[in-house]
């Protein structure tokens, strides 16, 4: 009788065991093997061959709409047939077009809500407010657009009544207010030089990049209970204890990782312990994100290939504990060996809980 009672106790030993035994962390091949969510893409086909590309590494996309390019009622109608169509692979945020004609007449706030709402109704997860507000609008008497103006008050409550979060680009990296030659990514020195129209650093009579902050704080202080997710790691990419300041002062805010890794991978160069300390800290309010546009003449296995590539290499710099070069940044550097539960927030679960997804 004793021996018989004995194995339950027996089982269940090797059970905890056998789970204590499991590893606590991912390797490169494991990428394969767990759900992940790109929270922050924009896909402008439908094509069919989607479909073969996500489900070969478990992947499901958050399409953005943004007010740039593309005429945002066309995007809406793109966005609703891909999630149709690839139902619980494929979501998306809508967002309303800037129209500074009818912003200088009185009735923008009940405009622009009605067009908002009618690009919500196809199923949107969240709102996108893209950085021309701030760094491009203008009002009839030449003043730039902050998006702590008080018109855009009741637009942000009916975001917030449709229990929707707002999904902000609001600023620039740090490095657009830089001389090319003090900008800290290789990226962006590459962007600027392409595009000093953007190159704020040339352009001293634009908003200042702590005009752009304080105009999203100002924002953020007079809606205390709306889910904001800041974009690019909310413009405050290049210190994570200047990031973190901000996630405590705003308990309600995310952000995402959106073409902003290698600012994490340039401070973890000098001092990688930091960085991981904060992602451990905060790993309830970063979103992995990858800013990839996807396009009809780009659907082809070279560019599948070249994305699933990019994503890798992001997954083994959280996962990975091995030096890793970069392009990007001058300096090898390690992965940050993040623990499992911490990486399956970072690429999963909080897309999941910010977006209120379906599991």
């Amino acid at each position: 009788m004793k021996k018989q009672n004995l194995v339950p106790v027996f089982l269940g030993l090797i059970s905890i065991f056998g789970y204590s035994c499991q590893p606590a962390f991912y390797t490169e091949a494991d990428y394969f093997k767990v759900p992940k969510i790109d929270a922050h893409v924009h896909i402008l086909t439908t094509e069919a061959s989607l479909t073969e590309h996500l489900t070969s590494e478990k992947l499901r996309l958050i399409t953005i709409n943004v007010n740039a390019g593309e005429d945002v009622n066309t995007q809406r109608d793109t966005a609703v047939t891909l999630a149709k169509k690839f139902p619980g692979h494929i979501c998306y945020l809508a967002t309303f077009a800037f129209d500074t004609a009818v912003w200088n007449g009185d009735n923008w706030e009940q405009e622009t809500i009605a067009a908002l709402g009618r690009n919500i109704s196809g199923g949107a997860v969240g709102v996108k407010l893209w950085k021309n507000i701030g760094m491009t609008e203008r009002d009839r008497a030449g003043n730039f657009i902050m998006v702590s103006n008080s018109r855009f008050d009741p637009v942000i409550s009916f975001i917030e009544q449709q229990g929707l979060p707002l999904t902000g680009h609001l600023g620039e990296p740090k490095n657009c207010w830089l001389p090319t030659d003090s900008m800290t990514v290789n990226n962006d020195k590459r962007y600027f030089k392409r595009h000093p129209e953007y190159h704020m650093y040339l352009h001293p009579e634009y908003p200042t990049y702590q005009d752009q902050l304080d105009a999203r704080d100002n924002m953020l202080a007079k809606h205390p209970n709306l889910k904001f997710i800041g974009c690019h790691l909310g413009s405050e990419e290049w210190s994570v204890d200047e990031l973190a300041k901000k996630l405590d002062r705003f308990p309600n805010m995310a952000v995402d990782l959106a073409a902003r890794i290698c600012h994490l991978q340039y401070q973890s160069a000098k001092n990688k312990e930091k960085v991981r300390d904060f992602l451990i800290k905060y790993q309830d309010r970063i979103l992995y994100g990858t800013d990839i546009n996807y396009s009809g003449s780009k659907l082809d296995s070279m560019f599948y290939a070249g994305i699933r590539t990019t994503r890798i290499k992001d997954w083994n710099y959280f996962t990975g504990e091995m030096e890793l070069k970069s392009p990007d940044i001058d300096s090898p550097f390690t992965g940050l060996h993040l623990p499992k539960q911490v990486v399956d927030k970072i690429f999963y679960r909080n897309a999941v809980k910010w977006y209120k997804l379906e599991k």
